[in-house]
């Protein structure tokens, strides 16, 4: 990112946040170029206190200064504070909506004078540095806002970019799936004090099994999940015993049926409204 720009959120949430405190550790960003509004005061003074990021209640005064203009407000309260915005888009920046199910067109309409919109869906490891993110292009976003978008968010972890009509599907998958991961854990966790471990041993077996499954996961790039399964899976040996209750019970069917359950419900908050 160009430290020179300044990147204004509007709402002050975890997701932004995560993108702010992102931007400082990487260096991308000054605290002087960032900017949050927010409805809560103690959000407001969250960011100042804690990142030395300045802020205020005036969505639109905020938005006459911006550069890169990021939505980071809940999806039902989108349509308001867009239109809330339109005609403080002086400096034509590129507004960046993170707000899931909220297709571009309909951006584009609240805010008026044809703005450049980029959406994206991150997910919640961008918390820890580790999120990944997927972006697509509005009607008049060119590909060098998708570089400044991609910039902007790379600094919180990976970055993809696909075809708006391909955002559900990935809001299912990685958006929704730190929930997928966090379930796993939770019945993993049961299932150790089920068979006696004290708790604060089961918890750290599962945390770090979950994490160190990860890091292999990316870091042996040429081997598929599949293969990396079959690695642990011995014939006749416990992990073979364990997958059969799984296969026996269909989660891996239960899973993707979940999966595409998630892509539907988003798609049906992308076409109401």
């Amino acid at each position: 990112m160009n430290p020179s720009q300044r990147i204004v959120f509007i709402g002050a949430g975890h997701m932004a946040e995560a993108l702010a405190r992102a931007l400082l550790s990487a260096g991308a960003a000054a605290a002087s170029d960032l900017f949050v509004t927010d409805v809560a005061p103690t959000r407001i003074t969250h960011f100042r206190t804690r990142y030395g990021i300045a802020g205020s209640d005036d969505n639109a005064d905020a938005a006459r200064t911006a550069d890169i203009l990021v939505l980071a407000v809940k999806p039902q309260n989108m349509a308001e504070v867009c239109q809330g915005l339109a005609g403080a888009l002086a400096r034509d920046p590129l507004v960046l909506s993170i707000a899931a199910g909220v297709p571009t067109a309909r951006i584009e309409a609240w805010l008026g004078d044809s703005p450049r919109v980029v959406r994206a869906m991150p997910n919640t490891p961008a918390l820890v540095g580790a999120g990944v993110t997927a972006i697509a292009p509005g009607r008049r976003a060119t590909p060098a806002d998708l570089n400044r978008a991609d910039r902007l968010l790379s600094a919180s972890g990976a970055v993809v970019r696909v075809e708006e009509k391909d955002l559900d599907a990935v809001t299912a998958v990685s958006g929704s799936g730190p929930a997928y991961v966090f379930y796993l854990a939770e019945a993993m966790r049961e299932a150790a004090t089920r068979l006696g471990l004290a708790l604060n041993v089961a918890d750290l077996l599962v945390r770090h099994t979950i994490l160190g499954a990860g890091q292999l996961l990316e870091a042996d790039e040429d081997a598929s999940p599949e293969e990396l399964r079959c690695r642990v899976t011995s014939k006749g040996g416990t992990t073979e015993a364990a997958m059969a209750i799984l296969e026996a019970r269909e989660v891996r069917t239960a899973l993707i049926e979940a999966v595409q359950a998630a892509a539907a419900r988003a798609r049906k908050l992308s076409e109401s409204g």
